[in-house]
């Protein structure tokens, strides 16, 4: 198991019964969530036998960073590559008021939770190629350290920090983080809610549960789940289409959960958090951009006192869907807020670096396998 995949009292468990005092694992998740070390040995004030009980036990894997799109001032894609060679994305987004209510010095991360994604939905590119497995809680949490490590790195020709002891980074490259990256997050729903907790405590990342927002497709039965867990994180509903015809088009969950059942757990979910719930509503041209499809949009957002988030299409390579014109976007918001509901347009944010989830894994995995059938093409004796 990866070390990052254990909270506190796990890890106090084993310090115990190791016999090393309770103060070694303050030290150790210093050097974890603090200063992001990637190696044992870096860890000084930790002894010895510690390090190596803790090497032989455990490991610390990082995500390999393949290929990043995006000006560090814009909208960053990070394409990782894990430990069985699969490949997951985040994408770093600088915030603005469009985008959950943030200030605009916020960073939002957004991250993934599987790799590939078994749900089907019809515009997404990170189930084009089916679902493969859960994230581990390591690989989860990895991605805020990951993305936090590469901030902290001094510029070309800056003096590096002392290889014994690493600095802690003196500001924060992820403020909010955003569960809506490749996958179906409830799906993978006890890693996530562990690795949640982790990112979470001040122990660990650090971030405010309020400053967390889990999305999904539609899930019932884990959305009533999450309302009885403690922690106050968020909740946005992948909603895309609020009539069953429009929906069953885009989302094949919709015929499992349809619209009447998920709406009675998110009801289920206000009664217990008395928090509002977002609706993410992604502007199809021809499919669901219509303007009569506003008012059942807004009286699904009265009835659950949510806000609704308007995200133009980002086009995937190999789908037919389109982007709707700037226009029309705009006259769709502008009907939505004349039923007085709370409603953003998210004006591009990633459009130009294939920010959908998933595209650029894919083209990434096809451009492998392609050079991979050529070379075996070469090497294959002539008949």
């Amino acid at each position: 198991m990866d070390i990052k995949s254990l909270t506190r009292e796990e890890l106090e468990a084993r310090f115990a019964a190791w016999n090393h005092p309770a103060y070694r694992v303050t030290q150790l998740l210093d050097w974890l969530y603090a200063r992001h070390a990637t190696d044992w040995d870096v860890m000084s004030n930790l002894p010895k036998l510690l390090r190596q009980q803790l090497r032989t036990e455990f490991t610390l894997q990082t995500l390999q960073l393949v290929h990043t799109q995006g000006a560090p001032d814009t909208t960053q894609k990070f394409l990782w590559k894990l430990a069985d060679g699969a490949f997951i994305e985040s994408v770093l987004i600088p915030a603005n008021p469009a985008l959950y209510g943030e200030a605009s010095d916020r960073q939002t991360l957004c991250i993934s939770t599987q790799v590939g994604c078994a749900y089907g939905c019809k515009f997404c590119a990170s189930g084009l190629e089916g679902w493969k497995r859960n994230l581990e809680v390591y690989e989860i949490v990895e991605q805020i350290q990951a993305v936090e490590r590469l901030h902290s790195t001094p510029p070309a020709g800056a003096a590096p920090a002392t290889p014994a002891l690493p600095a802690r980074p003196s500001a924060r490259a992820v403020d909010n983080l955003v569960v809506m990256g490749m996958g179906e997050p409830l799906a993978n729903y006890d890693n996530l809610l562990t690795a949640l907790k982790i990112l979470n405590a001040p122990w660990g990342g650090g971030i405010g549960a309020r400053k967390i927002t889990i999305s999904t497709s539609g899930l019932a039965p884990q959305i009533r789940q999450l309302a009885s867990e403690p922690m106050q994180f968020r909740l946005a509903i992948s909603l895309h289409a609020a009539t069953n015809s429009v929906r069953n088009i885009l989302m094949p969950v919709n015929k499992k959960y349809p619209l009447a059942e998920l709406t009675a757990a998110c009801e289920d979910y206000q009664r217990v958090k008395g928090r509002m719930i977002t609706l993410e509503y992604i502007l199809i041209a021809g499919v669901n951009d219509s303007l009569d499809q506003v008012r059942p949009l807004a009286m699904l957002s009265q009835r659950l006192f949510a806000k609704v988030n308007l995200i133009p299409y980002n086009h995937v390579e190999d789908l037919t869907w389109q982007r709707p014109t700037d226009a029309v976007c705009e006259n769709f918001l502008a009907e939505l807020e004349k039923f007085k509901v709370a409603a953003t347009l998210r004006r591009e944010k990633g459009h130009d670096i294939d920010a959908a989830c998933g595209q650029l894994r894919l083209k990434t995995e096809r451009a492998m396998a392609a050079a991979e059938t050529k070379t075996t093409r070469q090497e294959s004796p002539t008949p």
